[in-house]
């Protein structure tokens, strides 16, 4: 039995978590489900043109494992875009990066550091937890919801 893997590291969570072509209702789709880190995976490399090794440790995880995930987030993005399917951003194995902020200097950033540790810029103990951009988030029903278009 394999183990189960690694929880990668994501910066934000998706402001949208479901896309479809146009006047197609959705009852009539398919669909296609792209993890939550299959999508910062696409982010980090395609959308800020990080490199894989960047990208990898943004994410903690290896270079082979990064080129795995983006291999599979382009694989059912093109399958989406070329079937006419629809593409539901859900799951994966991550955890959300900390945002954090000083109120004496002003400085946001992401880690894992606890709201106790000083503030990397300047210091200070001043330290809050940002809020993390979300979006607005739906809730997935299946197939057969109606009105959506």
């Amino acid at each position: 039995m394999p183990r189960p893997p690694k929880r990668r590291i994501v910066e934000n969570l998706p402001e949208a978590d479901y896309y479809k072509p146009a006047g197609v209702p959705l009852a009539g789709l398919e669909e296609v489900v792209l993890s939550v880190d299959e999508l910062e995976a696409m982010r980090l490399k395609d959308h800020e043109g990080l490199d894989h090794a960047s990208s990898a440790a943004r994410m903690q995880v290896s270079r082979p494992t990064f080129h795995r995930i983006l291999r599979a987030a382009h694989h059912k993005v093109a399958d989406a875009l070329v079937q006419g399917k629809a593409i539901r951003i859900h799951g994966g194995a991550y955890r959300l990066m900390g945002r954090h902020h000083c109120e004496a200097c002003g400085g946001t950033w992401h880690d894992e550091a606890k709201w106790t540790d000083p503030c990397p810029q300047c210091g200070a103990e001043t330290i809050v937890a940002a809020a993390v951009p979300r979006g607005r988030r739906h809730r997935h029903r299946g197939p057969h919801r109606r009105g959506k278009q």
